[in-house]
């Protein structure tokens, strides 16, 4: 046994194991994002730290990606060798078998991952790989693999859907001009980004005012206006009804009406639906219920190089009466789109979970 047996201890970091994680993180991202499963790739170093198999999470049902790593290896061939994985390795019976399990079955030396797992259900199996014996080593290149996998992770720490609050305005915040007109404010660049975006969402949702004024698909579109491979679930919140008609009906992933304004319960039954990340598109209305709620983890604010003027602002009020009590957000990106501007930024503390009541 290593001397660190029964124990997890940070990384004395190599070159080649941070090359392993950063190759480890890139297969991960080939899995999709929009599951409840997380995206998480694996990568097997033999003792001379060669690469001698890989793998990926394809989805739910799917092999882990430990698991996808180790089938492309004979039988024994494990023995000895590192597994590099982005997340803790899963530690419960799902629809597969616990993957520390495998890892000891085959017989790995050790195990180095980046993020431990925070969900209840399958986290604890970097302590049962270092109770069998396993070296293992934990957070390695840690700050990449949790600034890719944020959604995901936020999900499972908040048991709530993550959720992203989108809109595009004018350089001084309009996201109309008086007379209601605004398609379009951004370029084809920007618009082709949400498309891009909404097509790695679980759901998109806005509200009964959004659909009864614009009527939208809430679909997610290529260029061309075809359909991306996968849509996000639509999802429609206000008092007042959808019509018969409304384009939404007819989603090619299905939609959910919930009447009322009960922020919390509608994001706790998409949790429990599978729906690990939730894209907001409504107007002011609901965007600012959230943000009031301290349910919004991220926003995403196109901003296009021209002035409007007038009411339309993209929030409605805050309760924030002075400076001082300002939401403070961090800025995570400014990029230009096309002739456009995107800013990402997210609350700089972690909204609040109801369970935490």
């Amino acid at each position: 046994m290593s001397e660190t047996s029964g124990a997890i201890r940070e990384p004395a970091v190599a070159p080649d194991l941070e090359a392993a994680m950063a190759h480890a993180l890139e297969l991960a991202l080939r899995g999709p994002a929009w599951t409840a499963n997380p995206q998480v790739g694996c990568v097997i170093l033999d003792a001379a730290g060669r690469v001698i198999a890989e793998g990926w999470h394809r989805g739910a049902g799917t092999p882990h990606a430990e698991v996808a790593a180790l089938s492309h290896l004979p039988a024994g061939a494990a023995a000895g060798a590192t597994a590099v994985v982005t997340l803790e390795p899963c530690n419960h019976n799902g629809r597969t078998g616990p993957c520390s399990e495998t890892l000891l079955a085959a017989g790995v030396a050790r195990v180095v991952y980046a993020v431990s797992d925070p969900s209840a259900e399958a986290a604890g199996g970097g302590a049962r790989l270092a109770a069998g014996g396993v070296d293992v080593q934990a957070g390695v290149l840690a700050p990449e693999v949790e600034e890719a996998l944020h959604a995901w992770l936020t999900s499972a720490r908040l048991r709530r859907p993550h959720v992203t609050a989108k809109w595009a305005a004018s350089l001084d915040g309009r996201i109309a001009a008086a007379d209601g007109s605004s398609q379009w404010i951004t370029g084809d660049a920007a618009r082709a980004d949400v498309h891009r975006l909404r097509g790695s969402a679980g759901a998109i949702l806005v509200g009964s005012g959004t659909v009864l004024a614009d009527d939208p698909s809430l679909t997610a579109r290529d260029a061309d206006g075809a359909l991306l491979e996968h849509q996000p679930h639509a999802v429609v919140l206000g008092r007042r009804p959808v019509p018969e008609d409304a384009a939404v009906r007819r989603h090619p992933a299905g939609f959910t009406a919930y009447p009322g304004d009960d922020l919390h319960a509608v994001l706790a039954d998409l949790w429990h639906k599978g729906i690990r990340t939730v894209f907001v598109e409504g107007g002011p209305t609901i965007v600012s219920a959230l943000a009031r709620a301290g349910l919004i983890d991220e926003f995403v604010v196109y901003l296009a190089p021209l002035l409007l003027g007038g009411p339309k602002l993209a929030l409605d009020d805050l309760g924030v009466g002075t400076l001082a009590h300002a939401l403070p957000l961090d800025l995570v990106s400014a990029e230009r789109i096309g002739s456009d501007l995107r800013v990402v930024a997210r609350p700089r503390a972690l909204p609040h979970s109801p369970e935490e009541d």
